[in-house]
């Protein structure tokens, strides 16, 4: 499909690849123009670190108690995330713009595929997971305070933390980035911190064996794994939030690829020790279908005292989490806003050059989805569409390489094809489950493209 001429805000050459900010501006003057790799490393691990490793366990124990394929499913799905990664790092080297797969699929597929794409990313991608993890940072805070806390104080915690991230991210870019690395650094040592705590404090584990034996392959092969990806897909999504900033990083040719694949990699690592130490410490009948399950372990460790603290402690974490993707979804938004006209308010930044209208943009939504959604409908739901704008544009990496094989490649993907390809059977055979075990959610989903579409249409 051929690219409309627009206005000043149209998809030209130079919004694809634009110019680099003017550094004798007075706006941007004395301002760091770029994110570190290590904020955007914070960024990624945040994102995926956050309401699915804390609650997924549950509803995987609904049906599947082995230990051994419950392990599995979070190395399986470091696997998929790890080779998404790798795509995308070939993708954002090769398009060095903000974005994301908005800026992917435009120049793949089209202004079409690329304003649907960002309209999921931007309605979908951030504010449903944003409303999430600040769901269960109140659910956590208000479990910790329960004797003083009534539980509909959840839901004003939630909003709380969403409005103060709203106003720390619009501000100095500087403090946005110190205060993410703080908390996701904060993050990984309080995790590896529980897992040698639960399991140096424990005598007698859990009757749980976390290798292979005798009937696992059925469940391995079965119904109930597949199903029970799903969640783990989601706690896995978040991978690919580098992406979101790549316009924001000096050099993204050679840092993208690298932040994608170190931060993957680290996340799989604590998924792993976290779910093992769970399983070990805890009885399954205690986590089967709870949402808290950081709380539930550490009160069948350390006492109720013990699952207070540990549940404030939690909470807290979750910060981190929503405060990564206020960074990274609004430059969807902000991108979409250069590009078109109807939507140029949203591109405007602010004296430190940062998209504060997008911010708030986006905070809006997520409020609406804490307002008005419960939690497993948001996640099934969130999970499945996120999964096909990312397996489009993975398919997406396949066709420019066709289209475009002499297009300057700083990173090529390993042994291509085959990531792509495990990737995209993993996650194509996820949203064929969650099609027929879900069908609802994945309806909501198809008219969310359908109105994406429409939205389009009206922009031209």
């Amino acid at each position: 499909m051929s690219i409309d001429k627009r206005s000043s805000n149209s998809l030209s050459a130079n919004s694809i690849n634009p110019e680099p900010l003017n550094t004798n501006s007075p706006l941007v003057s004395n301002q760091k123009k770029y994110f570190t790799p290590l904020t955007a490393i914070a960024v990624v691990i945040a994102n995926m670190v956050g309401t699915g490793v804390f609650t997924s366990l549950g509803y995987q124990l609904i049906t599947i108690q082995s230990g051994f394929p419950l392990i599995l499913l979070w190395i399986v799905g470091g696997l998929i995330a790890l080779c998404g990664a790798l795509c995308y790092g070939e993708l954002g080297a090769a398009l060095p713009r903000s974005g994301g797969e908005y800026s992917f699929l435009t120049r793949i597929y089209g202004p079409a595929a690329g304003f649907v794409s960002g309209w999921i990313s931007a309605v979908i991608g951030f504010a449903a997971p944003i409303a999430l993890a600040a769901i269960t940072f109140g659910a956590y805070i208000q479990s910790a305070f329960a004797d003083t806390l009534p539980l509909a104080a959840s839901k004003g915690l939630a909003i709380g933390l969403i409005l103060i991230l709203t106003l720390i991210h619009m501000g100095n870019r500087s403090s946005s980035s110190r205060f993410q690395a703080f908390m996701t650094i904060l993050k990984i040592v309080v995790i590896l911190c529980f897992c040698v705590g639960v399991l140096a404090v424990v005598n007698d584990y859990q009757p749980v064996s976390l290798l292979p034996k005798a009937g696992d392959h059925k469940i391995i092969f079965g119904s109930a794994f597949a199903v029970s990806l799903i969640y783990v897909s989601y706690a896995y999504t978040g991978w690919n939030a580098a992406s979101y900033l790549s316009g924001e990083l000096e050099n993204p040719q050679k840092t993208l690829p690298l932040i994608l694949i170190i931060a993957t990699i680290i996340v799989a690592v604590l998924y792993v020790c976290l779910n093992a130490s769970f399983l070990l410490v805890t009885p399954i009948a205690d986590m089967q279908g709870e949402l808290e399950i950081g709380v539930i372990a550490a009160k069948s460790v350390f006492g109720p005292r013990g699952a207070q603290i540990t549940g404030l402690v939690l909470g807290i974490l979750l910060i981190s989490t929503v405060s990564a993707m206020s960074i990274a979804g609004p430059r969807v938004l902000q991108v979409m806003g250069e590009d078109y006209k109807a939507f140029q308010w949203l591109a405007q930044k602010n004296v430190q050059a940062i998209p504060a209208r997008a911010i708030i943009a986006q905070s809006g939504l997520a409020l609406c989805f804490v307002v008005t959604s419960t939690f497993e409908s948001v996640l099934i739901f969130a999970g499945f569409i996120l999964a096909l704008n990312s397996f489009m544009t993975v398919i997406g990496l396949l066709v420019l390489r066709y289209k475009e094989p002499a297009l300057a490649r700083p990173f090529r993907l390993p042994l291509y094809p085959l990531p792509a390809f495990i990737y995209l059977a993993l996650t194509g055979g996820i949203m064929l489950f969650v099609a027929i075990t879900n069908p609802i959610e994945v309806i909501i989903s198809i008219g969310v493209i359908i109105m994406g579409g429409i939205v389009y249409q009206f922009t031209k």
